[in-house]
């Protein structure tokens, strides 16, 4: 017994595939990004792709664990919108008293915003027992509707003397790493840490995976699920924060189809869409991926721009596709 044990013990681990697909997909795109255009290899575009995925790639991270749970959220989209516009509104007002610390007054406003939407759609599904389907489709529309009510229609545009001061949010770089990929990269290992290495991951894990016997075990499935929602509604805002640079506005069409993107970065990427396993950084994978293909769209001319939310439809069908060859 003890040289069978010892046997197993010293076999090397296999390598699963199922797991590093993601990472081969991304590679494969990224080659045949290369022979397609020499101008998709070049440090500018690289760094453009990259950072533009930040923040499907934050959202992603908080979807990652609504879904491992065996929940799912439609309204991040309208949600990054509300609470754009929110924080917005918030350093506008500030600024005339603040300065420029309404910026910092603003995002933190930003983060108890966005935590309350998450919390909200949490005790909806958990309390009011509805279906997280149903439950997110319909604050999706009451955000977009809030959004749309806020601009009145137009635009929520950040005060001129405000932009200087925050364009390096989005703009500025650490040691030549633009400063979104670095939020990005420390929501990514804080996200990974609680998931994979605390109490609280293993058992969004198990909530996810069999809910009746979570809830044998002593797991509060309710619990773990609204906690679900909560971290999805501070990585909204994370992203929130750091979107309000590029473009200096909220306004109804922002955050427009992200929810299809998120969704979609987060089934590539290995997590099962009905919960029970969740891969945080195959989620970052999946949403460079999505952005990669968008950028090869545009660059090579061969299929529309206009056609990039029917290719991700694509990708989303391919990949549920291949999660049920896999199992």
């Amino acid at each position: 017994m003890t040289t069978v044990t010892t046997e197993i013990a010293d076999a090397p681990r296999r390598i699963r595939w199922a797991d590093m697909g993601p990472f081969i997909a991304l590679a494969l795109v990224v080659l045949i990004g290369t022979l397609i255009n020499t101008n998709f290899a070049t440090g500018t575009n690289i760094a453009n792709v990259v950072t533009r995925s930040a923040f499907i790639a934050i959202i992603a991270v908080g979807a990652t664990f609504v879904i491992s749970s065996g929940c799912l959220d439609l309204s991040v989209g309208s949600m990054m919108a509300f609470v754009t516009g929110v924080m917005i509104l918030t350093m506008n007002r500030l600024e005339p008293t603040m300065g420029a610390n309404a910026i910092l007054v603003g995002a933190g406003f930003g983060l108890i915003v966005g935590a309350l939407c998450g919390l909200l759609n949490g005790l909806i599904v958990t309390v009011g027992k509805i279906e997280p389907f149903i439950a997110t489709l319909g604050t999706m529309g009451i955000f977009r509707a809030l959004i749309t009510w806020m601009s009145d229609g137009g635009s929520i545009p950040i005060e001129r003397a405000l932009r200087d001061p925050y364009r390096p949010v989005y703009f500025g770089n650490v040691l030549g790493i633009p400063l979104p990929v670095v939020v990005t990269l420390a929501v990514v290992l804080v996200g990974a840490f609680i998931l994979y290495r605390t109490k609280y991951g293993r058992r969004c894990m198990a909530a996810g995976s069999n809910a009746d016997v979570a809830r044998f075990s002593g797991v509060s499935v309710a619990r773990v699920r609204t906690t679900a929602f909560v971290i999805q509604g501070l990585c909204v805002a994370i992203a929130a924060i750091c979107y309000i640079p590029r473009l200096g506005a909220a306004t109804p069409t922002t955050g427009q189809l992200w929810e299809l993107q998120v969704i979609t970065a987060v089934v590539i990427g290995g997590t099962l869409l009905r919960g029970g396993k969740g891969r945080i950084w195959g989620t970052v994978a999946g949403a460079l991926i999505l952005e990669v293909i968008a950028n090869l769209m545009v660059l090579s001319n061969m299929v529309s721009e206009y056609l990039v939310a029917a290719v991700q439809g694509v990708i989303i069908i391919l990949a549920m596709l291949a999660h049920r060859f896999i199992k």
